[in-house]
């Protein structure tokens, strides 16, 4: 499969499905691949098949590489929509990320004021203080929650440690609206199990524990490149818009990438 891995620190800037003009920020090594989670969707592959062999980026080359960037595209006239953190893993695993966050906001202040600054994360890392206090500063703070039923959790997000998935609702609702939901709903059987999270089976439930986190928003999506699991398939356009009409009638603001 065509495995995507993300340079490090610095990526971009990418256009980005939802963001726009996305100036990604790689916490993780370059060479590999570290994440609380082993999704089988994930396009930078299986974290088995992808062990890094360098370190994570330093708080200074992070800031330094950054800074470098925003100049280069202010000289070019380009700026970014977006600083997101994102690539090869859980952003929030760097022992430094909350040190990390208040230099980008600083950057982001200095060069490009309008942007808004992401964290793509699954949500695994937020029982932690520094984490929690870290993601309540940014502009997106987009957390995973891909469902409510912890079998389903285990064969396609397959967590790497415990996953407590009550602990992880309650914390995501101490965001207090100050937080995103991102969610992946896709189709497929695989060695007799089966990844459709589109019926009511899956989505009333998860529903209502997203009426518990009171979210600023719900971003739905589903497959848009190869997966290292084979057998999975898209969600069509038409599951996804009615999942976004169940949550708006809720009164919760939602959307979907296709």
């Amino acid at each position: 499969m065509a495995t995507i891995l993300f340079p490090s620190p610095i990526f971009g800037p990418i256009k980005s499905r939802r963001l726009g003009i996305s100036l990604g920020i790689n916490l993780l090594p370059g060479d590999g691949k570290v994440c609380t989670f082993d999704c089988i969707y994930c396009e930078c592959g299986f974290n088995a098949d992808h062990k890094p062999h360098t370190r994570f980026p330093s708080r200074e080359q992070v800031k330094t590489s950054l800074e470098a960037k925003l100049k280069e595209m202010n000289n070019e006239g380009v700026l970014p929509d977006v600083l997101t953190f994102a690539g090869n893993g859980e952003p929030t695993l760097h022992p430094h990320f909350n040190a990390i966050i208040d230099d980008t906001l600083e950057l982001r202040d200095r060069y490009c004021p309008d942007a808004k600054v992401s964290v793509l994360s699954n949500a695994t890392m937020i029982t932690r203080p520094e984490v929690f206090a870290a993601l309540e500063k940014v502009d997106n703070n987009i957390l995973k929650l891909d469902t409510v039923d912890v079998s389903y959790i285990e064969q396609l997000d397959r967590p790497v440690n415990r996953y407590d998935l009550d602990a992880i609702i309650e914390k995501m609702a101490a965001f207090k609206g100050k937080a995103i939901v991102q969610t992946m709903f896709l189709k497929g059987c695989v060695n007799g199990f089966d990844f459709n999270n589109t019926g009511e089976r899956f989505v009333k439930p998860w529903i209502e524990a997203v009426k518990l986190i009171s979210p600023r928003e719900v971003m739905i999506y589903t497959i848009d490149r190869e997966t290292p699991q084979k057998g999975l398939e898209k969600a069509t356009a038409e599951e996804l818009d009615r999942i976004v009409t169940l949550l708006e009638n809720e009164g919760i603001k939602a959307s979907a990438a296709y």
